[in-house]
């Protein structure tokens, strides 16, 4: 097991590789949140508490319970994920502006209603199906914190990570003691 400093955390931040790339905290690692799991035991060789951190907040969480069953423990999720961050003016890296996962599925349920719907007005009533199934996803999504558009758009190339996953991890891994405090500013 790797051993941390005292008060040393290291921080997960599982939002998508373009997300993580506009900005993230320093020295955090990023692992998204549907590879969390495949990755629990690399990470539960990590001896040092976990911030898991993501927009908002939702995906941190689910990423607490994919680990949690995966029997890790030390895991805390950063409250209002890296808006709050950000909002207390803390420090952040930023790099190339992308466009959030949050923002990419507003988006396309947007269009696919307005679209959906000028067809079902203009060519066949069957189309207003279109808007109709977009807005139940939608209904689903809220209701159980998953998003199926979400994971779909996660998987389009421009969302792709940019390095690999494993490495990220077994970077994460091999941190020893030096950790980023969440009392520092950088």
């Amino acid at each position: 097991m790797l051993r941390a400093s005292p008060g040393a955390v290291r921080v997960l931040d599982v939002r998508t590789p373009a997300e993580f790339e506009t900005a993230h905290i320093p020295g955090a690692y990023n692992v998204p949140v549907e590879r969390v799991g495949e990755y629990a035991d690399e990470i539960g060789d990590v001896d040092a508490p976990l911030v898991l951190v993501c927009r908002s907040g939702q995906r941190a969480g689910r990423a607490r319970a994919i680990l949690d069953e995966a029997g890790l423990r030390q895991l805390h999720v950063l409250a209002g994920g890296l808006e709050t961050w950000m909002a207390a003016g803390r420090t952040v890296t930023r790099g190339r502006e992308r466009m959030s996962l949050e923002r990419q599925v507003r988006i396309a349920a947007g269009a696919l209603s307005a679209v959906g719907a000028m067809l079902a007005l203009s060519i066949s009533p069957w189309f207003a199906a279109i808007p109709a199934l977009a807005g139940s996803g939608l209904v689903v999504a809220g209701l159980t914190d998953t998003c199926a558009m979400g994971s779909l758009l996660g998987r389009l190339p421009y969302n792709q990570p940019t390095c690999d996953v494993g490495a990220v991890v077994q970077a994460l891994r091999a941190a020893g003691v030096a950790a980023t405090p969440l009392t520092k500013t950088h």
